[in-house]
């Protein structure tokens, strides 16, 4: 087993090599350095002293103490991706306070060996003392922690996806990231499984237990390795270019295929024919390229056509057209048993907050206002 934590740490500083020599490296890119780095000196570390930590509780505590890092690092690593954050700031270093007010508390606790004699992550069949209340307390805020931060991830993720932004734009990071935030908790709901069968029905022994725990982060390792190689542009930068092709942002510079102007408008005509007759908008996952496919036109030309003529990106122009349809299926009789709710999904959108946020910034005024402003028949 000693050989697969140093495969994971080897990993952990091949992948950080790959992302060193990305170019440019985004905020995102260097909480994933420092992440990874994290990773692979604690494996490393761990198959080194494997022998000392069943005999060494400040050792063994210290890593228990360590799974607090875990949290934060997925946390900041979306917030980073998914709001396309520039720069750290200083209020984020909060999030690591835990960890440093538990390794703090444990130098302070083993300069008294009368304290200290509770504190223990192992179960002996004779306890020589009972723990101490606050080393309880910060046992429990590591079982919580890995828990609450997935979850503030993933909301923070879905929040994301479902807001007005062009979410297609960076769709491979995306899609990377939908991988990562699983994984995590897959991983994080083992790490406290093994801690809770040994803490409460007293099985195992303490090397069984964190042999478990960095396997685990091992697997996790490889698996960073294994979506991010397969998703390149997680450790390898493109072209611009290439990622201006998915982007329907006003800086776009078409360069080259720049339509002129009869064929703008021929494409313009296309595509507002297409949205009437298609009604593409109704699909709550469509995406530029997607669009561009079903219009059998480049991605270039259409988000000319959006940006130069509509003079909107991409997820604003296609909201434009669902709160269209929901004002239009509202008046219609056949949808009077529907919630405004349901009427949303039947047109495009995909969540309550994103559909509320977008109707009253089209339209002044929030669905059930609209709704209660028509004449009633």
């Amino acid at each position: 087993m000693t050989y697969l934590f140093f495969i994971a740490s080897f990993n952990a500083l091949f992948f950080i090599a790959l992302l060193l020599q990305k170019r440019p490296k985004q905020l995102h890119d260097r909480i994933l350095i420092i992440w990874l780095l994290y990773l692979g000196f604690a494996t490393a570390a761990y198959s080194l002293t494997i022998d000392i930590i069943p005999v060494d509780p400040f050792l063994s505590i210290g890593i228990i103490a360590s799974f607090l890092l875990h949290g934060p690092f997925l946390y900041l690593y979306v917030g980073a991706l998914t709001l396309n954050k520039k720069y750290f700031k200083s209020k984020d270093l909060w999030h690591f306070l835990p960890y440093l007010a538990f390794m703090f508390y444990l130098l302070i606790a083993f300069q008294f060996p009368g304290y200290s004699e509770g504190i223990s992550v192992d179960h002996v069949s004779e306890k020589i003392a009972e723990p101490p209340l606050i080393f309880i307390l910060f046992l429990m805020i590591t079982a919580v922690s890995g828990p609450v931060y997935f979850l503030l991830a993933f909301k923070r993720f879905r929040e994301s996806k479902e807001s007005t932004l062009d979410f297609s734009s960076k769709e491979v990071n995306m899609e990377w990231l939908e991988k990562l935030i699983p994984i995590f908790g897959v991983v994080w709901t083992v790490l406290i499984a093994i801690a809770v069968i040994h803490h409460v029905f007293q099985l195992f022994t303490i090397d069984f237990c964190t042999n478990g725990l960095f396997l685990s982060l091992s697997v996790f390792i490889i698996l960073i390795g294994y979506f991010g190689l397969r998703q390149k542009q997680v450790f390898i930068s493109y072209p611009i270019e290439i990622e201006k092709a998915i982007t329907s942002e006003t800086e776009i510079k078409y360069a080259a295929s720049k339509l002129e102007d009869d064929e703008l408008q021929k494409c313009c005509n296309k595509v507002g024919q297409y949205m009437k007759s298609n009604k593409p908008y109704l699909d709550a996952d469509l995406t530029l390229p997607k669009l561009a496919e079903g219009l059998n036109v480049s991605t270039h030309h259409l988000s000319q056509v959006i940006n130069e003529i509509h003079e909107k990106n991409f997820f604003n122009f296609i909201n434009k057209y669902r709160v269209a349809e929901v004002k239009r299926k509202i008046q219609d009789p056949k949808f009077h048993n529907y919630s405004l709710l349901g009427i949303a999904y039947e047109s495009g959108f995909n969540s309550k907050s994103a559909f509320n946020r977008v109707f009253k910034n089209l339209t002044g005024t929030t669905p059930s206002n609209f709704r209660d402003s028509l004449p009633s028949s």
